[in-house]
């Protein structure tokens, strides 16, 4: 082992700060151009207003692009990742998706959205994140779990041999190793959506937040393996996710077990910071609450369904539709279509007053 990776494998605290960092560029690049994910879908839906959802795919493109140019040149490895399991839960996926979008219609906005208006000053985000986060370690390790595994765990599909990326599937069907050749594919044809519009090219913020979200999620991959290969401890390799990392910090913080923060709570607190950074720059700080018990019972409820059905679908608009995209995970664009459709129903009761059951 070199001086250098010594130095690593003796200061874990490396790892949540180094989380801390990408996470505070990626809450400051979202705050600058007020980003929010059901803020775009409902542009779309309701105004044919492309921008912000041509915003969130341009990230998850700049993330496919450089993700898999390094694993191309075998500098990262990344086939741990909880989002290459050989184990599938199609199931799952979908309930999942559809839950947190419903819930995200909800509360106003999504995991990565609520820590960034938490950093502007909205204490009804605090709720969110909480409970949240709370409901999310919950289904991963506490009372709901068990519903989880009832429910889910039969119908989880077992791959065997293979992880579930779609380059892998079509390997194991073919023969062929086509992991970079599909990646540039796919880039090519949603980079044709995006810029098809003059618009969107003459658009500079949201490009340039597309491409900061997009490389903080391939820096989160980088960090990771970096650190799982030079740290005796158990690394996680993970990238940007915001639903049960919060439930994760808050349990931390009132339940510690000498455990060391990883870095996907490192990451909650800097989304927190660098939204609120540069929010106070702009002096656009504004200390805001529910204002009545209806619209407390809507975030709170929200906000159940968010952290329920982001631990079933392994995770939220960022972490399936950026992280896992990035990846080339199966499960990116099922769970990304998922969360649109229950967005979409949840919008239908709030904003049109209709049934989510009636076209």
């Amino acid at each position: 082992m070199t001086q250098a990776t010594s130095w690593l494998s003796d200061a874990p605290w490396l790892l949540p700060a180094a989380g801390f960092i990408i996470g505070a560029v990626a809450g400051a690049a979202s705050r600058w151009n007020h980003f929010c994910t059901l803020g775009s879908l409902e542009r779309y839906f309701y105004a044919n207003d492309s921008h912000g959802i041509k915003t969130w795919v341009f990230a998850a493109v700049v993330a496919l692009l450089s993700t898999q140019l390094l694993i191309s040149l075998q500098w990262i490895n990344i086939d741990e990742s909880f989002y290459l399991g050989s184990r599938l839960s199609i199931a799952g996926l979908v309930a999942g998706g559809l839950l947190f979008g419903i819930g995200m219609a909800l509360v106003g906005t999504c995991g990565f959205g609520a820590l960034v208006r938490l950093g502007s000053g909205s204490l009804d985000s605090l709720v969110v994140v909480v409970v949240m986060g709370l409901t999310a370690f919950s289904t991963q390790h506490g009372l709901l779990a068990g519903l989880r595994v009832t429910l889910f765990e039969p119908l989880t599909l077992e791959l065997h041999s293979t992880s579930q990326s779609i380059p892998s599937l079509i390997s194991a069907l073919t023969g062929l190793s086509l992991q970079l050749p599909i990646a540039l594919i796919i880039s090519a044809v949603l980079a044709f959506w995006i810029f098809n519009t003059a618009a969107f090219r003459a658009n500079h913020r949201s490009i340039i937040t597309g491409a900061i979200i997009g490389l903080c999620v391939t820096a989160g991959w980088v960090i990771t393996c970096v650190f799982k290969a030079v740290m005796y401890r158990q690394v996680q390799i993970e990238s940007a996710s915001f639903v049960l990392p919060p439930g994760e910090l808050v349990f931390g913080f009132t339940a510690s077990t000498g455990a060391i923060p990883d870095y996907g709570m490192g990451m909650v607190l800097g989304v927190i910071f660098g939204a609120s950074a540069v929010a106070l720059w702009n002096k656009e700080i504004r200390w805001e609450a529910c204002d009545d018990a209806r619209e407390l019972g809507r975030h709170l409820t929200g906000a159940v369904l968010m952290g329920f059905g982001g631990v079933l679908a392994l995770g939220c608009t960022i972490g399936q539709g950026v992280s896992a995209f990035s990846t080339m995970a199966v499960s990116a664009p099922i769970v990304f279509l998922c969360i649109c459709l229950g967005a979409k129903a949840g919008l239908k009761v709030l904003v049109e007053g209709r049934s989510f059951w009636k076209p």
